[in-house]
């Protein structure tokens, strides 16, 4: 009875079209006051328990970090650095995006923000250059996925916090997946340029490359700091977020200089609210998965997978089904919140290592960022765009295709996620 009405409940509000955090928050509480006769003081007290963790304040500095970063120039020179690594290949423009989402999500530790600065300074330029627009909206979604698979990443935060698992590792493991995710984009774009004609910008050059990697050097040093200083020893995980959103703030008023006092306010206030969303939705994500664990769901669900199968790769397999299927329904955090504490004991069972297991999930989730019907990349560049979302979604399925066969890969060959975390981590 409680799982119909949780469920039905979470259906109904999402329907509505009421943010995720208060669709998950408000199922929970009718369950718990009507179902099963708890006060609704319970509701505040475990979502306030829930992010009550020291691991967890990693996440706005993470959002200051990208905040300051990105309204202090950093978005107009990664973008020039990638136009002059790939822009003269067929389809440039197309490539320099993804090369760009790359760098970028290296920064912002969010796919909706990595997919948001480079859409707003790159689908008018597509355009002009003879893309159609539908084509570029959906490069620049499918470029924003990578955006929480390379570190830093706010869903590998929250995965490492629930799943004790190390986030400087999680940070390590996430970056062959990664760049195996962009380049393989990349690939696609590059074969669609060629068949509707997308030529190549400007022309390749050293002298290029060398002075936008100079202007955009202290940026891509941000990445190296926050890895280097976790595994020197300097700082924890949620101390290296407090020093990339010092070092953001830095680089932004007297190394660029395009961020300004002035700024600071909005700044401030965007990353405040970005973070409230976030920890809202963990808040929610939490007291939903309490019920859930309540109702024994991971037992069942446990005994359920033990009887289909004993295999780790047939059961890592039916748990990439479910998680692409639940990446349509609801965003990274939240999927992460609540199916973690059910799955990942399963996973323990089979000897599948946790930390495999959270890149694993994590990649998976970034897939459902541009899966209908509520890819939230999909969203974000409709509405820069204006463009229906079905038209985008037409557009991006060559992409959805060959990211489902990295998963694959990475499925199947786990070195590509553990291999740099076994030789550099702790």
């Amino acid at each position: 009875m409680i799982l119909w009405v949780v469920f039905g409940g979470f259906l109904l509000v999402l329907a509505t079209g009421a943010p995720i955090g208060i669709a998950l928050g408000a199922s929970a509480a009718v369950a718990l006051y009507a179902i099963m006769d708890i006060p609704l003081i319970v509701v505040a007290q475990r979502m306030f328990t829930s992010v009550d963790s020291f691991s967890f304040i990693a996440v706005p500095f993470f959002m200051l970090a990208g905040a300051f970063m990105s309204h202090g120039g950093v978005t107009r020179r990664l973008l020039s650095f990638a136009h002059s690594l790939v822009g003269a290949l067929a389809g440039g423009l197309a490539l320099v995006v993804g090369v760009a989402g790359m760098f970028f999500a290296a920064i912002s530790g969010s796919s909706a923000a990595t997919t948001a600065a480079i859409g707003t300074a790159m689908i008018d330029e597509m355009e002009k250059r003879g893309y159609h627009k539908d084509f570029a909206a959906a490069v620049v979604a499918a470029g924003g996925t990578v955006g929480i698979v390379i570190p830093p990443s706010i869903t590998m935060v929250v995965y490492g916090a629930i799943a004790s698992v190390s986030i400087g590792d999680m940070f390590l493991g996430g970056f062959l997946p990664g760049a195996l995710m962009g380049l393989s984009m990349c690939l696609v774009s590059y074969f669609i340029a060629k068949k509707r004609g997308y030529e190549g910008v400007g022309s390749l050059a050293f002298s290029n490359i060398v002075r936008s990697f100079r202007e955009c050097f202290w940026a891509l040093l941000m990445p190296v700091i926050i890895i280097g200083g976790i595994y020197g020893g300097i700082f924890t995980p949620t101390e290296a977020a407090a020093v990339a959103a010092v070092y953001g703030l830095f680089i932004g008023l007297f190394v660029y200089r395009e961020l300004r006092i002035s700024d600071l306010p909005k700044v401030l206030l965007d990353a405040a609210v970005s973070t409230t969303m976030i920890m809202f939705v963990v808040g929610g994500a939490n007291l939903f998965g309490w019920i859930l664990t309540n109702a024994q769901v991971p037992h069942r669900l446990g005994l359920y997978f033990t009887t289909l199968t004993s295999n780790p790769l047939v059961f890592l397999m039916l748990v990439n089904v479910l998680l692409l299927f639940v990446g349509t329904l609801i965003n990274a955090s939240a999927a992460v919140v609540i199916l973690t504490p059910i799955l990942l004991p399963v996973a323990l069972s089979m000897g599948i290592d946790p930390l495999f297991f959270g890149v694993m999930t994590v990649v998976n989730l970034a897939i459902g960022c541009i899966t209908p019907p509520v890819g939230l990349d999909l969203f974000v560049v409709s509405a820069i765009t204006k463009i229906p979302i079905e038209k985008v979604t037409r557009e991006v399925m060559p992409y959805l295709g060959v990211l489902l066969l990295d998963l694959l890969l990475i499925t199947y060959f786990q070195d590509i996620i553990l291999v740099i975390p076994r030789t550099f981590g702790g």
